[in-house]
């Protein structure tokens, strides 16, 4: 049973992800995203989509650190750092909040196609491209490292990070994909105790 976060059933509804709906909404976001860069040349698309996806890793760890973990003193501020974040910390497990819902990732992403084109007309798609794939790794790899076991080596390291900053360290441990960030950022936790 997941943690209650409104008492209407439709809000109630509007926060779950379930990965039968992730992967054909996000599969057509990508596919979109790849076809308008149809006219670049392929260099040039990929070099902008690898931009897109390190700006991604960085979008994706700040966010983590300073704004999921923002530490707000107001009831309402509490409130609302529980409904987008501190519920996922309550019941790390649930796997219909493993991943961000669409109710709040698809406004977000037409936002930022549409500021990508602005401020880059000519290569705005591609850099979207590498942005929007950064983040559907993110949120499987999230999914997958409270879900999942594997032998493979580069996944169990992900899965051991992330869940140091589940049961060990919350405020260490903020990528969940590039992890190298922690070390980077000196926010990486190693220990085994809390």
């Amino acid at each position: 049973m997941s943690v209650r976060l409104f008492n209407s059933a439709a809000l109630e509804r509007l926060t779950y992800m379930p990965m039968h709906w992730f992967l054909p909404v996000w599969g057509v976001i990508l596919a979109s995203a790849g076809w308008s860069c149809r006219a670049l040349p392929l260099s040039r698309c990929f070099a902008l989509a690898c931009l897109g996806l390190a700006i991604w890793t960085l979008t994706e760890y700040f966010a983590h650190r300073f704004l999921f973990h923002l530490n707000l003193r107001s009831r309402q501020g509490k409130q609302f750092i529980f409904l987008i974040h501190g519920n996922h910390h309550d019941d790390p497990s649930d796997y219909l909040r493993n991943m961000m819902p669409l109710v709040v990732t698809l406004p977000l992403a037409f936002l930022i196609w549409a500021l990508m084109g602005t401020l880059y007309p000519n290569g705005g798609a591609a850099l979207f491209l590498g942005f929007a794939l950064g983040y559907v790794l993110y949120d499987f790899v999230h999914y997958a490292t409270h879900q999942y076991s594997s032998r493979f080596t580069l996944f169990k390291k992900l899965k051991q990070h992330h869940l140091r900053h589940h049961h060990i360290a919350e405020h260490c441990n903020y990528a969940v994909t590039a992890i190298f960030w922690d070390r980077v950022f000196g926010t990486r936790a190693t220990g085994r105790k809390r």
